[in-house]
């Protein structure tokens, strides 16, 4: 076959075939059958670690939610499903995840097998929702983990960078359905985050800051609050002097009209705001299932640093300002819930993740990510497995206390390095 690329094209893999099993039990054949083999998701990473020397295999056709535990609130979903129909039947069925990610086009595998997030003080990574798993290992035999077992597999596997195996089903918990309304905000005054951060962030259910870093003002607040059952929003009565009471938020103005994070794009692949309510679905997600995500042709980078630092790290960030903003289309500030996953970005504190979509200019990007990297280096800064980033095995390993014991479970899962390939040779098994 032709070598494919990811969703950015920016990178282009050398996987030799692309595999798609009908079942479970034809991924246990292929997977025992081969030398090399990784399983290939939406192609949303920006870097090689779904990459394989080997064969690709896609979960595409495994896309069936296979079922709906009404009593316990949890769902069961085999590997390809993505987030945006599982969001649909959810909440038809009168279920809804606690959190989403921008983006609805992704899988719920891939996402959680990466930390993948969405926003929110007291809302956890996407893998924080996994109650169960299966997995089938190198030899070609599918093993079951459950939060339920007591064991500490099951903390190492859920964040497991596609190093243990294929990830076959999910059983996620699930939460009554809610509405969410979302709000636009443009240019909040930088000075406000020094002593109003934490109130900006904890305002609302989900909160997340647009800057492009040109000026002394975030371009743009997103904020989602959930509603109550007698919230009815601005098509009550009272949307007159709802709108009116919306109209600023420490500092910034509300929007008129409907906005794009990324300056002078059209809003229509936005999910709506303007406080109109709708489900947790259609709202969570910055992105529209029918459409093409964030900017399209870009790159990407995020790092993860301690909540409490969030302001000075920033701050950090801003001196360097005018190396970022020629080459960025906008950066979004949000903050994760800490949890319990080893290998999770966010394992053990509660964090602030700083998000960068770049322009599709990888030499430039490159020159100017070590600078990132030097100035988030006291406050710990974790990069996103997923993304585009400089540091050095040596500097990203020692940020992960549980990363021998996630060693061993690699190689307990995938003795003869079936599963492995430069990324995690690299970045993880490297000692």
């Amino acid at each position: 076959m032709s070598r494919s690329h990811n969703w950015a094209g920016n990178y282009t893999y050398n996987a030799t075939e692309l595999i798609e099993p009908e079942d479970v039990a034809q991924v246990r054949e292929r997977v025992a059958a081969s030398g090399r083999i990784k399983a290939l998701g939406t192609r949303h990473s920006f870097n090689g670690i779904a990459d394989s020397a080997g064969s690709h295999l896609s979960l595409a056709k495994l896309n069936r939610i296979l079922e709906l535990d009404r009593e316990n609130g949890r769902v069961t979903v085999e590997g390809g499903v993505r987030y945006g129909e599982l969001g649909h039947y959810l909440h038809d069925n009168g279920f809804a995840l606690p959190n989403l990610a921008s983006l609805p086009h992704i899988t719920v595998s891939g996402a959680c097998a990466t930390g993948t997030h969405g926003s929110g003080d007291r809302n956890g990574s996407l893998a924080t929702s996994v109650h169960a798993m299966e997995i089938v290992r190198a030899d070609g035999s599918l093993v079951s983990l459950s939060r339920d077992d007591g064991d500490e597999t099951f903390q190492g596997a859920v964040v497991g960078l596609g190093a243990l195996g294929v990830v076959t089903k999910l059983t996620l918990n699930v939460v009554p359905t809610f509405r969410v309304a979302q709000r636009v905000y443009e240019e909040l005054p930088l000075a406000r985050l020094e002593q109003g951060l934490d109130a900006i962030f904890s305002s609302a259910y989900s909160v997340s800051l647009f800057t492009d870093w040109k000026k002394d003002s975030i371009n743009q607040v997103w904020v989602k609050a959930r509603l109550t059952g007698g919230d009815s929003g601005p098509d009550s009565a009272s949307s007159v002097r709802a709108a009116e009471a919306e109209a600023e938020f420490h500092g910034a103005r509300g929007a008129r009209t409907r906005l794009h994070p990324v300056p002078g794009l059209s809003a229509d692949p936005c999910s709506e705001q303007l406080g109109v309510p709708g489900p947790w679905h259609e709202r969570l997600p910055h992105f529209r299932m029918d459409f093409t995500p964030s900017a399209g042709e870009e790159l990407q980078s995020e790092y993860f640093v301690p909540r409490e630092q969030a302001y000075a790290a920033l701050s950090a960030i801003y001196e360097l300002r005018e190396k970022i903003s020629p080459l960025l289309y906008i950066s979004e500030i949000r903050t994760i819930a800490e949890d319990n996953l080893w290998m999770s970005p966010c394992y053990k504190r509660n964090s602030a993740g700083i998000h960068f979509t770049w322009k599709p200019e990888w030499e430039k990007v490159r020159e100017v990510l070590p600078l990132i990297e030097r100035k988030l280096e006291p406050f710990e800064a974790r990069p996103h497995w997923g993304k585009l980033f400089a540091m050095p095995p040596g500097r990203v390993q020692p940020l992960y206390e549980k990363l021998p014991e996630f060693r061993r479970l690699v190689r307990e899962f995938d003795p003869a390095g079936k599963f492995r390939n430069a990324f995690l040779e690299e970045y993880i098994l490297k000692e």
